[in-house]
């Protein structure tokens, strides 16, 4: 009871009126890391659709998606995606020197992993949307794989 009315002056005077302005200037950096997995992800899928109408190929096709699969895991693929969120490391230190914020590391890191696993889970429900092997007429597989590919970025 004695510490909750200074605890709660403090608060609102001097850290309330700086978390908008502290979420704003943190979430550029992460809004452009999701960006680009989402770039990352329609750049992959739209390959897969090209080589498909170059070579009309339903094996090579199906190598193709499950090459998509291991998307997530590609350190070098998802590099420029990590790249955006490490903007935030010179945005915390300042953070951190003011609002004694630590573990700037952790934030990054666990930001790159929930990249990451949106990147998995577009993988994912591509893959149960669109079946190579279940795809009958070769003609309609590149307007499929489109559709796929929107209806998992909406």
């Amino acid at each position: 009871a004695s510490v909750s009315e200074p605890a709660q002056k403090c608060c609102t005077e001097n850290i309330q009126p700086f978390l908008t302005s502290i979420l704003e200037e943190l979430m550029g950096p992460v809004s452009s890391g999701f960006t680009e997995v989402r770039a990352l992800f329609d750049k992959e899928v739209n390959e897969i659709i090209q080589d498909f109408q170059k070579t009309n190929d339903m094996t090579r096709l199906k190598e193709n998606v499950d090459q998509l699969m291991t998307l997530p895991f590609n350190s070098v693929k998802m590099e420029p995606c990590y790249l955006k969120v490490n903007l935030l490391q010179e945005l915390l230190q300042d953070l951190k020197s003011r609002f004694k914020v630590y573990h700037i590391d952790f934030v990054i890191q666990r930001t790159q992993n929930f990249m990451q696993e949106l990147m998995e889970n577009a993988v994912y429900t591509f893959e149960q949307l669109f079946s190579p092997s279940q795809q009958a007429d070769s003609a309609k597989v590149a307007t499929t794989i489109e559709k796929v590919k929107l209806r998992v970025l909406k």
